[in-house]
């Protein structure tokens, strides 16, 4: 199997911007842009206040909308939190989980990630599941370590059959939001690691259908070379999404 039989994925992250009415409009200008670029798969990923309206403002379009992230137990006292079943039934198709900045600011772990995305999966949901290392760790020379952990404890229990609605996304944290970005070698590398990870795991034929995006200033100006690398199937975009011609450009670069 080679790239061009993977489901190419370009996903944004609005994280906390966009008001309900602001996200009407961002989904509808992004709609429009992206009408008929079948090349990829299109997804914003908005936040809970905004999956309304975004939802309604994509239909009828190639725009999948998701959420950003899901609790793992289905319901109960945990206030603030949002089940797997409730994103479905307001029309979400995908969910982000694992962000570093879930991992950084609120606690997260390789085992809550772990079963979010067991959540996530039995409710239908695709899963965007994101891995990847610090700068300390990059400088220290152990990436590949800490991802191909981050991989195995974090789809730990996971099915070959549920890995079909797992999608990966490498996003080295000394990336996310500081306008650096891994170098178009570096990212297929570390991509490559948890492909070959996933092949320990589930064997080649999962592993070589299985979808890692790369996240970390992924921009309309340096899409086009990482994406054109082996093990890079598409991209988990922050700032980028929220300006719908920069968002396009991404897409049309992952035609």
């Amino acid at each position: 199997m080679n790239k061009a039989t993977r489901k190419a994925i370009i996903a944004g992250n609005w994280k906390m911007n966009m008001t309900p009415s602001e996200a009407a409009v961002a989904v509808k200008k992004t709609a429009e842009l992206v009408e008929g670029k079948n090349g990829c798969e299109v997804v914003l990923c908005v936040p809970f206040v905004d999956i309304a309206a975004a939802v309604e403002a994509a239909k009828g379009t190639n725009v999948k909308i998701g959420a950003q992230n899901v609790h793992f137990e289905a319901k109960g006292a945990f206030t603030g939190e949002i089940s797997a079943a409730m994103l479905v039934e307001c029309g979400v198709e995908y969910v982000v989980i694992g962000h570093s900045e879930r991992r950084q600011y609120f606690g997260e772990t390789d085992e809550t990630v772990n079963k979010r995305t067991k959540a996530a999966l039995a409710a239908g949901l695709k899963v965007l599941l994101c891995l990847g290392e610090v700068r300390d760790e990059r400088l220290a020379g152990i990436t590949d370590e800490v991802v191909s952990m981050q991989t195995k404890l974090d789809l730990a229990g996971i099915s070959a059959e549920d890995m079909k609605n797992v999608i990966i996304a490498y996003e080295p944290v000394w990336a996310i939001g500081t306008g650096l970005t891994a170098t178009p070698e570096q990212a297929d590398e570390t991509c490559g690691v948890i492909r070959a990870t996933i092949a320990k795991l589930y064997g080649n034929d999962v592993a070589e259908a299985t979808t890692i995006q790369y996240g970390g200033s992924m921009n309309d100006q340096n899409a086009a070379e990482l994406l054109s690398k082996y093990h890079v199937d598409g991209g988990l975009i922050g700032g980028a999404s929220l300006v719908p011609e920069k968002f396009d450009a991404i897409v049309t670069a992952a035609q």
